[in-house]
């Protein structure tokens, strides 16, 4: 994938460059007491994170949460698969959200949508080019 200049909003950690994704997971988290499992979208990054103790370190991938829901993002990791695949083929620029449907409020001008049916929303926003009337050159840029 060359998509070094398409970027994936985490639920908490920014943006990350959507050329550093390596995997796609949904899985659900464990219920605690008296709070109910959640399901969340994962993107999994090429680098590797460690942990533990002298003489016993573990080595797993890095996951970013890019959205939490309640019910089980069905089609969601095809979805988001398949528009990165879309965006790939046109060399495409911008940030690329996921929320869940409703949470996602109005939508800004120039977005592309893919609405999974699983009850989570992708949209690709696009980067704005510079103003019209701008007097800088695009050595300024």
């Amino acid at each position: 994938m060359s998509l070094s200049n398409a970027w994936l909003q985490t639920q908490g950690d920014g943006l990350v460059r959507a050329d550093q994704v390596v995997g796609i997971d949904a899985h659900q988290t464990p219920a605690l007491t008296g709070k109910p499992g959640r399901w969340l979208l994962d993107v999994v990054l090429a680098t590797p994170v460690g942990s533990g103790q002298r003489g016993d370190w573990g080595i797993d991938a890095l996951h970013r949460t890019l959205v939490q829901t309640s019910q089980p993002p069905e089609d969601a990791p095809a979805e988001l698969a398949r528009l990165l695949s879309q965006l790939d083929a046109i060399n495409a620029a911008g940030i690329v959200t996921v929320s869940t449907q409703g949470k996602a409020g109005r939508e800004p001008a120039g977005a592309e949508l893919s609405a999974a049916s699983s009850g989570v929303e992708i949209r690709f926003t696009p980067f704005g080019g510079p103003p019209p009337d701008d007097d800088a050159g695009a050595e300024y840029l």
